[in-house]
């Protein structure tokens, strides 16, 4: 074989590689992520939209990712070093326990009101995986609602 007959060879056997290469990066690249974005926003817009929370109107944040509670009146996220994704929402319920004390000193609201608080926003797992949690976001919603003489200025 000449040199000009495999740079033919090499060239005509190379035009159908570039363009499976080229179809499936538009299919899988492209295609595939407008279907499944377009069928995801019209049957699931709320979990499509990242579950954000809305107070009187006002998104104040999601229940898929951490909110940087720092004041002492709220329950607060997880420690940097006890979360491997650094944006986990959910605080274990012996994590809650723990904070009560404090939220109690700060706010006057009594240890039994905190911990049914606490006890009624629990969320499961599923059957024997994992353990119950709380989503530190609902539960400070929770004692805004219940709690709005104390929590004035808060949405």
């Amino acid at each position: 074989m000449t040199t000009e007959q495999k740079e033919k060879w090499n060239l005509k056997n190379l035009q159908p590689i570039v363009g499976l290469a080229l179809i499936s990066l538009l299919i899988c690249g492209v295609l595939f992520p407008l279907l499944i974005t377009g069928i995801s926003q019209a049957f699931f817009p709320y979990q499509a939209n990242g579950e954000i929370v809305n107070v009187n109107g006002q998104g104040i944040g999601s229940n898929l990712i951490a909110q940087n509670f720092t004041l002492p009146i709220f329950f607060q996220e997880r420690n940097e070093s006890q979360s491997a994704s650094e944006v986990d929402p959910d605080i274990t319920l012996q994590q809650a326990y723990s904070q009560i004390p404090r939220i109690s000193n700060a706010t006057g609201i009594a240890v039994d009101s905190l911990l049914n608080i606490v006890n009624q926003n629990q969320e499961g797992t599923l059957w024997i995986f994992g353990s119950p949690y709380v989503n530190v976001l609902r539960i400070n919603l929770v004692l805004i609602k219940e709690y709005p003489s104390i929590y004035q200025g808060f949405p």
